[in-house]
């Protein structure tokens, strides 16, 4: 909570000028509670907050913390299943890893075409999936070679971490230039992205791993992480 509070007071830059305490919301014509308490000293009569401003600041703040906590829950699979399994994925090369979303992909496309499913794992956990395996990806570039090696947990976890930061500060980013407009959009556009995507890291593999003045591999996998965790947040919410 204590990040959220300077994020917000860094974002309204209050003027000190009066020396008088006040709380935060001040507003015009709209109100939002929040729980965090923010003191400053400012002003009075020269308060101007704009609320259509003040909204999209709390929506990016809620974004933030509505990512981690997608993140959080597929981090914990992750772990839990390389205390089990081992990292037996260190011998994955790209295209088995591209093969393997690929295959979560279309499943999920399957099952929103055919509105039924046989199979246990439900469009949620093909999601966690997604993203585990584009984590996988980017954690395999870093490393450079495809090989039978086993990581310490910690050594892992640590792997994952910095990947996750590597696609969050991409996310954030692109969220500042696009505002939030990925919570307008469907599953399907997701789950389809998520296959363009796919495709075009398997263009790049037959062009040797050369693009012209497209990004790379590395990128791709961090648009997938971002899509599946946006999917995750609006599944959580109940929209899809």
């Amino acid at each position: 909570m204590a990040n959220a509070a300077v994020e917000v007071a860094a974002l309204l830059a209050p003027k000190k000028e009066s020396g008088v305490a006040l709380m935060m919301p001040m507003t015009t014509g709209c109100s939002k509670v929040i729980k965090v308490p923010l003191q400053f000293s400012v002003n009075i009569a020269s308060i101007q907050l704009n609320c259509n401003q003040f909204k999209d600041i709390l929506k990016m703040l809620d974004t933030n913390t509505q990512y981690n906590e997608a993140v959080a829950a597929c981090k914990e699979i992750f772990i839990k299943k390389t205390k089990d399994y081992g990292t037996a994925w260190r011998v994955l090369r790209t295209i088995s890893v591209v093969d393997q979303i690929f295959i979560k992909a279309l499943r999920i496309r399957t099952i929103q075409e055919l509105k039924t499913q046989k199979v246990g794992d439900d469009i949620r956990s093909e999601f966690i999936g997604i993203l585990n395996y584009a984590i996988i990806g980017l954690i395999q570039l870093e490393l450079g070679n495809s090989t039978v090696e086993e990581l310490a947990v910690d050594q892992t976890e640590a792997f994952y971490q910095k990947q996750v930061q590597f696609a969050k500060d991409t996310m954030q980013s692109k969220n500042h230039d696009y505002g939030e407009a990925w919570r307008e959009m469907s599953q399907e556009s997701f789950a389809d992205l998520i296959l363009v995507k796919l495709l075009r890291i398997k263009q790049i593999l037959q062009n040797d791993g050369k693009t012209l003045i497209s990004e790379g591999i590395d990128a791709n996998y961090v648009d997938i992480i971002n899509y599946a965790a946006f999917a995750l947040i609006l599944i959580q919410e109940g929209k899809h």
